[in-house]
């Protein structure tokens, strides 16, 4: 097996097994049997479980805003797009096997002790709200509007992981329309 394939199998695996478990209560071992990649391969490809974690994470983001893209996309109105996100996670959150934000997770767990898995989590929210805010300044909305709905679709994402609900997605775009609306009422056309 290939170097590339070896490496996408362990973060198939990885990606599968810290999702569902948390990464602390999963070992090297369990990505070696999930993945079919020996042991020694494995530790070629990631010399440390944290770079193993780090590379999931890193993987994960991009999919999962290209995904959150193409759900927004698919909409013209760009006030619209700024709304879509809170849909879009509404779906997220009622996938089966959606166990919460990795990043909140993996940064609950080692964000204390791994910068590693705390860079990228600040690196994955960053652009979470990098992109939030290109939406709702595409839609001429106040920039201010940013941060309380880039927090909105946090607080949601933190507490589906918990509730296992999609109801708070529900729950962030109502408060998201009414901001926005607040927004439009107060800034003239």
């Amino acid at each position: 097996m290939d170097s590339e394939v070896a490496r996408e199998r362990a973060l198939d695996a990885a990606e599968r097994l810290f999702y569902q478990r948390g990464v602390q209560s999963v070992g090297m071992d369990d990505i070696r049997g999930a993945s079919g990649v020996s042991l020694k391969r494995l530790y070629q490809l990631f010399p440390a479980k944290e770079r193993l974690v780090e590379a999931y994470l890193e993987r994960r983001d991009v999919r999962w805003r290209e995904r959150l893209a193409a759900h927004v996309e698919r909409h013209e109105d760009p006030e619209r797009r700024v709304l879509a996100v809170f849909d879009w996670l509404g779906e997220w959150f009622g996938e089966p096997d959606f166990h919460g934000c990795a990043w909140i997770n993996s940064y609950g767990e080692l964000g204390a002790t791994s910068e590693p898995v705390a860079r990228q989590a600040r690196l994955h929210k960053a652009a979470f709200r990098e992109y939030v805010g290109g939406l709702v300044t595409a839609a001429g909305l106040p920039d201010d509007l940013a941060d309380p709905l880039f927090l909105l679709a946090e607080g949601a994402m933190a507490t589906a992981g918990i509730t296992r609900s999609a109801d708070p997605a529900g729950h962030a775009a109502r408060a998201a329309a009414l901001l926005v609306a607040a927004c439009r009422e107060r800034t003239p056309s």
